[in-house]
């Protein structure tokens, strides 16, 4: 723990976004936790040690922010708000945070390059609810992320958790299983941020395994995913029937299926990621 760090609380935070005239936005999902237990609680999950660099996507008035400096770790915070990025260096210097233990980069999550995640880090953030999915995605695609600890809105979390054969299993989650192993460690009331959102949150756990194929797998795969869930009541002999065709055009897409060892009967609930892959390997032996 790093002395001298001191967190925010409720009426600070209310008070630097009265200095900044900051009205939250919704188009920015901006919910700012003002709790400073929910911070610890989200710090101790991680399991930080002071070697460790962690990338916070949103950090927004720096309430996490200032519970993942007191861990001794080294910050590098991503806001999309020019006015948010510009205030809080000073937010945090002023709570005792060395200037140069957290970076500051002004940037669309979505943008971030994968130079600027350095190997090995870990992502923690209280993630605005709007592009929880693709920001998830989008870092964990750079391969740069040993784990992550998320607060997600709980709808998300429980369809990015979800395994196969259950009713939230879908596009998010055979696609973040691709990357890692997922699930949800806790849930957070609605009460901690400000403004109060209308739903709950949940703190969502990702543990990131090696590539399951090459880059191409994993286009192929996704390609498969995306097909197969845009018509999932359907077999997938059908849901798949016209990619398959597009590859394979003379194959019936249940010959397909057989070579790739998944009965034609199945849907797409029921395949986790490596009935995916196997799939989109057969399409790419075309």
């Amino acid at each position: 723990m790093k002395p001298g760090i001191s967190l925010l609380g409720a009426k600070e935070i209310r008070e630097i976004a009265a200095s900044l005239d900051l009205i939250p936005s919704k188009g920015l999902g901006q919910n700012f936790v003002h709790d400073a237990n929910t911070c610890e609680k989200i710090v101790r999950l991680a399991d930080l040690k002071d070697s460790d660099h962690v990338v916070e996507i949103g950090p927004g008035l720096g309430s996490l922010t200032l519970a993942l400096l007191r861990t001794g770790a080294r910050v590098t915070a991503v806001e999309i708000d020019k006015r948010l990025a510009a205030r809080l260096p000073e937010t945090l210097r002023d709570h005792g945070a060395p200037k140069d233990s957290f970076k500051v980069i002004t940037a669309d999550a979505l943008q971030l390059e994968c130079g600027e995640v350095p190997a090995g880090s870990l992502l923690v953030a209280n993630l605005p609810y709007n592009v929880s999915v693709p920001v998830i995605l989008h870092i964990l695609a750079m391969k740069r992320i040993d784990r992550a600890v998320v607060m997600v809105q709980s709808e998300v979390a429980s369809r990015l958790a979800a395994k196969p054969g259950s009713k939230d299993y879908g596009v998010p989650s055979a696609k973040v299983a691709w990357f890692a192993d997922a699930s949800i460690a806790d849930r957070v009331s609605a009460k901690v941020f400000w403004p109060v959102p209308r739903v709950d949150s949940s703190l969502l756990t990702l543990h990131t395994h090696q590539p399951l194929g090459e880059e191409s797998d994993q286009e192929m795969t996704f390609k498969v995913i995306d097909a197969a869930f845009n018509q999932r009541r359907k077999m997938l002999r059908s849901s798949l029937e016209t990619l398959i065709n597009h590859y394979l055009p003379h194959q019936s897409s249940a010959e397909v299926l057989e070579l790739s060892g998944i009965e034609a009967t199945e849907r797409a609930e029921s395949i986790d990621i490596k009935g995916f892959l196997a799939i989109a390997k057969t399409l790419l032996r075309r």
